[in-house]
């Protein structure tokens, strides 16, 4: 079956699920962009959905009554921890968001937001809802600012190369959301935001940290006490979920043990080789 042919029946199974459980999602990304917003073809290669925040555990439960898969996990998936991967053996991947990297406000105002102002696109012949297209312009640049790789074509389009009114609308999103920091990181003006909690974090992400730098950025980023302490904890240990990944089998305890290990001389190295790119 061809990857967009099982995208778009991938996007009408999740939402077909939703629907009979009573539960609110936004496909985002992909195939579920306007091409008023992005013109050119990016199927993707996954299905995304933002999901409401009080309603996650809910889905997460149906989706493993329907042969969905836990891939990842929202806590070792990113650095943000927005979002659960899940496999089908039909369908491929679906990425279950519970909020997105670089909006600040709190998750359950920012997806009511996203879905007072929502419009819809058809996927196999079922409604799946989507946000506005100035919402869906805003994701892209969010998006963007996580890609590390300097100015990208949706970026181009949607700031650059922007008509006055298109940028004002685009504009007016980003603030609604609270996301200019993250804004700023994708357009490259990340060093006006010098000191605020998340700079550290949006920084490494934005510009190729190495992944002390992340895990600095991070531990910054965390508003309580115990969001730090948890932060702490969390950094020595070995993602078994990734390197399961890497290994193609989940890992043994002597795998795990061998990666406890190597990952030091491995932060070593690359902070020495980081370090070097940045002298030339």
């Amino acid at each position: 079956m061809p990857l967009s042919v099982r995208l778009h029946f991938g996007r009408a199974a999740v939402q077909t699920i939703a629907n009979r459980s009573g539960i609110d999602l936004l496909h985002i990304k992909g195939d579920a962009v306007d091409p008023s917003v992005r013109p050119f073809a990016s199927a993707g290669s996954d299905v995304d959905v933002m999901v409401r925040p009080d309603q996650v555990d809910t889905f997460d439960g149906v989706l493993r009554q329907n042969e969905w898969r836990i891939y990842s996990t929202f806590e070792l998936g990113s650095p943000f921890g927005h979002a659960q991967t899940y496999h089908h053996p039909l369908w491929g991947y679906l990425d279950v968001h519970r909020l997105f990297p670089g909006i600040n406000l709190p998750p359950a105002d920012a997806f009511a937001r996203l879905w007072e102002e929502r419009s819809s696109l058809e996927f196999a012949g079922v409604s799946c809802p989507v946000p506005s297209t100035a919402a869906q312009a805003a994701i892209l640049v969010l998006n963007a600012a996580r890609a590390g790789a300097g100015e990208s074509r949706d970026v181009r389009r949607l700031w650059t190369d922007a008509s006055s009114d298109q940028l004002a609308l685009l504009e007016a999103e980003i603030d609604a959301l609270d996301a200019r920091l993250a804004c700023d990181a994708a357009l490259g003006g990340l060093e006006s935001h010098k000191g605020e909690r998340e700079y550290a974090l949006w920084r490494a992400v934005s510009q190729g940290g190495t992944r002390g730098e992340e895990w600095w950025g991070r531990l910054l980023a965390q508003p309580t006490l115990a969001g730090r302490l948890n932060i702490i904890v969390r950094a020595p240990l070995v993602n078994a979920e990734h390197l399961g990944h890497q290994l193609g089998h989940a890992p043994s305890a002597l795998e795990i043990l061998r990666e406890f290990f190597a990952r030091p001389l491995r932060g070593v190295r690359e902070f020495a080789g980081h370090k070097r790119g940045m002298s030339r």
